[in-house]
């Protein structure tokens, strides 16, 4: 049993060897980008919308829900990264299903690469938001003396997100190994459809948590109230 996706190597191009968690990544991009194209290709007002194309809005609409009452306000630029997270986490992981098929996200690289794109995002988004002096600011709110601790937690929030998504995943492949050499012929049905619960939710975690931590670094700063003149 290879714990990680990047322990096989699938081919090489020009000597340069691709391993299982690059394959199987380019593959759930290639089912997304193909996916969108094909349900949006006849995206104009005189044409009904088909299942799939309801499926995707009731996605989106949902999507933009849970950034309107995380963040208070809509933010299309929030809904496009962390809606991006959410469907790429959760067809890593409803893809479990297709036999053969090794997750991208049960390996570390991934998770990490994940956890440095929000890592990356939450300034760059806080910068647009509030201007670079403004961002900066936070660092030393509610008072200088913060500084290192401020910083010590934007790093720990991306080891966290890496550690969770990662552990949680590769823990269900162990325990769902362990069950297959108990019982092979019962586990596997169970596993399947607990592993495609756990992975949607892993998924929903995963993009709120980048929600939450995008939308402290964007959130306007709190207004003085001005003092009362009590004579």
């Amino acid at each position: 049993m290879n714990l990680s996706p990047d322990q096989v190597i699938m081919f090489q191009i020009w000597d340069i060897p691709i391993n299982a968690t690059i394959f199987y990544t380019w593959i759930v991009m290639a089912v997304l980008s193909v996916g969108a194209i094909l349900i949006t290709r006849n995206l104009r007002p005189d044409v009904p919308p088909n299942r799939w194309r309801t499926t995707l809005e009731v996605i989106v609409q949902g999507i933009q829900g849970q950034i309107e009452e995380v963040a208070g306000r809509p933010n299309r630029q929030l809904l496009y990264y962390a809606g991006t997270l959410f469907l790429f986490v959760a067809m890593s992981n409803l893809m479990l299903v297709i036999p053969g098929f090794e997750p991208p996200t049960a390996s570390l690289s991934t998770t990490t690469a994940l956890a440095l794109s929000v890592l990356i995002a939450v300034p760059l988004f806080g910068i647009t938001s509030r201007g670079l002096g403004g961002y900066l600011k936070t660092y030393i709110q509610p008072s200088f003396i913060m500084l290192p601790f401020n910083i010590i937690s934007e790093f720990s929030r991306g080891i966290s997100l890496a550690i969770r998504l990662y552990g949680n995943i590769m823990s269900g492949a162990v325990i769902a190994a362990i069950l297959l050499s108990v019982a092979p012929f019962f586990f596997p049905v169970v596993m399947d459809v607990l592993g495609l619960l756990t992975g949607m939710i892993q998924a929903y975690i995963f993009a709120i948590l980048a929600t939450v931590y995008i939308s402290s670094a964007t959130a306007p700063p709190p207004q003085s109230q001005p003092e009362r003149d009590i004579t």
